[in-house]
């Protein structure tokens, strides 16, 4: 039997395996369950978790926002932008065990069809841990903007701050 992996809608249950996997991958840029929970609360169209035989091994969590604004870490959103200028890619976790089958691709397929739908023409997110090379391969391309590298303090050294125009 072959492994099956996709991406699912999140389920209120899930929050609690979700927080599991953010404490273990994020241990040095922490956030507090409450924080998770208000974003899949405020846009869960933009919110899954990635299962691999029936185990969450994953989530993606996205919402509109403001292009070249940088949500702060471990805080709440309160409420979305109307109208947003960018879908925001808050968090993307795939576990080493369900790597190398594209799952972070199919998330941003996903999120690309979702901004379309919605009439938004740019994707928006914080590179952490030298991902920013992973994002480039989706389109995505790093802000040179000296007021938004002041804001990526809290992301820790490594941080970028990453658009992707999708016209």
């Amino acid at each position: 039997m072959s492994d099956k992996l996709e991406w699912l809608p999140f389920q209120a249950s899930d929050l609690e395996d979700v927080n599991k996997i953010a404490d273990r991958i994020h241990t040095s840029l922490p956030e507090r369950p409450e924080v998770f929970e208000e974003k899949v609360m405020l846009f869960p169209q933009g919110c899954r978790k990635l299962v691999l035989n029936h185990k969450i091994v994953g989530y993606g969590i996205t919402h509109p926002w403001v292009l070249y604004s940088i949500p702060p870490l471990d805080d709440f959103l309160r409420a979305l932008p109307e109208p947003p200028q960018c879908l925001y890619i808050h968090d993307v976790v795939v576990l080493p065990e369900a790597r190398g089958h594209r799952a972070a691709e199919l998330y941003v397929d996903y999120i690309k069809l979702l901004a379309k739908k919605m009439a938004i023409s740019s994707l928006a997110l914080v590179s952490v841990y030298g991902t920013d090379v992973l994002w480039c391969r989706y389109g995505f391309q790093v802000s040179k903007d000296s007021i938004i590298a002041n804001k990526l303090a809290s992301y820790g050294e490594s941080a970028k701050y990453m658009v992707c125009n999708l016209l």
